[in-house]
């Protein structure tokens, strides 16, 4: 049974979808002719073939997210698409905007002393320049990728090397995601959560109760530094 929640001493954020806005890249898409709407199913392809991996027991190299993103948007166009086109749509992603609650978010947890990292399965310097492109890389000390921890979303050794990475214990970090997945795999390997209603608007059952739930990443940032200190009662 897991002990009462308490005041995170560090917080990761999730970057894709939660920290970035990935609808712009379907204007992309739409450049070397494919329907916007393929973003969506695009994105969808290269999360399952990248927990497929996982699950069949592949180790996660600096590359794998680039290349199941190439794979899967050949795959989406029928195969119809250049590799010209493939690097044209995936250099988009360093210019994506933020989401307008991020740096809010993440200026409220450091105003409050409390460390703050980016946990991704992305890129780690695709990550960095969204970072600075947007104003946030200030505010966030750390970077961390699955592919440092050689393991995909939501295998706990993710979560750990975030932990370890932005220097608290696994019980004194917490995750915040718009993914009820993300933050169940988090509480799962030890750490608190904060789940973000913006995307999925309602918890799903079938993953546990987060620690802290709000409809913007402000609202779930005041939560986690509204839940009682270590060593209160």
């Amino acid at each position: 049974m897991r002990t009462a929640p308490r005041r995170p001493q560090a917080v990761v954020f999730d970057v894709l979808e939660t920290l970035m806005r990935l609808e712009p890249l379907g204007d992309r898409f739409e450049e070397i002719g494919q329907p916007a709407a393929a973003l969506q199913p695009w994105f969808l392809r290269v999360q399952r073939d990248c927990m497929a991996l996982a699950l069949s027991g592949e180790v996660f190299g600096p590359s794998t997210f680039l290349d199941a993103a190439r794979q899967a948007l050949r795959v989406e166009s029928g195969q119809s698409v250049s590799e010209a086109e493939i690097e044209h749509v995936l250099s988009g992603f360093p210019r994506l905007p933020a989401h307008p609650d991020a740096l809010p978010a993440l200026r409220r947890l450091r105003e409050a002393r409390v460390r703050v990292g980016a946990l991704t399965v992305g890129d780690a310097e695709v990550t960095r320049a969204f970072l600075e492109h947007n104003g946030l890389a200030p505010h966030v000390e750390q970077v961390v990728t699955a592919a440092e921890a050689g393991a995909w979303k939501p295998a706990p050794e993710v979560y750990h090397a975030a932990a370890e990475r932005v220097g608290a214990p696994p019980a004194a970090t917490a995750l915040v995601a718009v993914h009820a997945w993300d933050c169940h795999g988090a509480n799962r390997a030890g750490l608190l959560s904060g789940w973000c209603a913006r995307l999925e608007g309602r918890h799903s059952a079938m993953f546990a109760d987060p620690d802290v739930v709000g409809e913007a990443l402000d609202q779930v940032a005041e939560g986690l530094l509204g839940l009682p200190a270590p060593g209160t009662r």
